[in-house]
């Protein structure tokens, strides 16, 4: 699904169920989760078992993922990545640094946000589309795709800032590719002072999403300009 949304110089490798839950982590990797919850350790486990995998596809060798500030994946030197995972699927993103700015993917199960979330994620402009996307097409559970879209969004923003980015302070509307209704783009216009990349302020992200079995998933690729 992740690959999908992404150019083709990004590597992308996915897990569904159990797949990667008990391969070998580094002993650093070991220690951050010697007393974490069995499902915490399975899918901290898979996501880095993909992560290596994708590594290993762009030449370079297998390493240790470990978190970095604000529990940011710290890359190899040289490579530029996002990883995600929810109930039964994991993936991660890696490219080479010169090719991409950042990267920002997300995976969540597809179904409606729990109760009282939409309000605390959405701007008023924002629920008014969900609004009106929900009655137009109620196959796509428009509010969770808005969450997994910021939770793009701001995976896509750390690395290029190192700054925190509130759930409202990015406006995202979303588009449907021509004769779709499971797949499409969205824009991400930010609402603070946005990255300098290549010597310009980035004022908006652009990303895809789609739809498929139980799952949504979004990307985004932020280019050197």
């Amino acid at each position: 699904m992740i690959e999908e949304l992404l150019p083709q110089t990004v590597v992308a490798v996915e897990a569904y169920g159990d797949e990667g839950v008990d391969a070998p982590l580094y002993p650093e990797e070991e220690a951050l989760v010697a007393r974490a919850v069995l499902k915490r350790r399975r899918e901290f486990t898979a996501v880095r078992s993909c992560a290596r995998r994708a590594m290993e596809k762009l030449g370079v060798p297998a390493q240790p993922v470990l978190p970095g500030e604000r529990g940011a994946p710290i890359w190899p030197e040289g490579l530029a990545g996002s990883m995600t995972h929810c109930q039964g699927y994991c993936a991660a993103a890696l490219v080479r640094a010169g090719d991409l700015a950042s990267l920002g993917i997300d995976a969540e199960i597809h179904g409606p946000l729990p109760e009282g979330v939409l309000s605390s994620v959405a701007l008023p402009e924002e629920a008014a589309r969900v609004g009106r996307l929900t009655g137009e097409l109620p196959a796509v559970h428009w509010d969770r795709l808005l969450f997994s879209a910021k939770e793009a969004v701001y995976k896509a923003w750390f690395p290029l800032t190192g700054k925190w980015l509130d759930f409202l302070e990015a406006d995202i509307s979303f588009s449907l590719d021509p004769g779709a209704d499971t797949h499409g783009g969205f824009r991400a216009t930010l609402l603070v002072p946005g990255p300098r990349v290549g010597g310009r302020v980035v004022d908006h992200f652009t990303g895809r999403w789609t739809t498929g079995g139980n799952l949504i998933a979004t990307a985004i690729a932020v280019p050197h300009i």
